[in-house]
């Protein structure tokens, strides 16, 4: 069995939104946040990759997508290992390399400071947060907006 790294230049899109339907009544490929879920191993590759889904702007990229994504048997997944080896050769600025350090650091296959978050802007730290309290499986705790 042969991995290769997923083509990256399909219909997919980031987002984890239901797929659109063509006009003549097909359905488009599913949307890569759905197919990288469905392809989530267990509780801390789900969060990472829901983590992902929801912070848009890295999966969007073309070559973030190429070192993440592999393609086994036509399961589109993420091999971690190859992103944490391209963590500093993807061009990130540091909040974007804090947060993929960060969610990298849920899987398991990186260790990250919790200092990183100081480079976090609001959306990305909201979004790390929200993965840590589903790690952590409480749906007692809320992140949001102050009053």
């Amino acid at each position: 069995m042969t991995t290769k790294p997923a083509l990256c230049d399909g219909p997919w899109m980031a987002t984890s939104a239901p797929s659109s339907h063509s006009t003549d009544g097909e359905s488009d490929s599913p949307p890569l946040g759905q197919l990288l879920v469905r392809s989530a191993a267990g509780l801390r590759d789900r969060t990472a990759v829901q983590a992902l889904v929801e912070e848009e702007l890295l999966l969007a990229r073309d070559h973030v997508r190429k070192a993440l994504m592999t393609q086994q048997d036509g399961i589109t997944a993420c091999r971690w290992e190859g992103m944490a080896g391209h963590l500093y050769t993807l061009g990130l600025d540091e909040g974007e390399r804090a947060f993929l350090g960060l969610v990298l650091s849920i899987v398991g296959v990186q260790q990250s400071y919790l200092a990183a978050v100081e480079y976090l802007d609001e959306r990305r730290l909201k979004i790390v947060l929200q993965a840590m309290i589903r790690l952590a499986d409480n749906d007692q705790i809320a992140i949001g907006t102050r009053m």
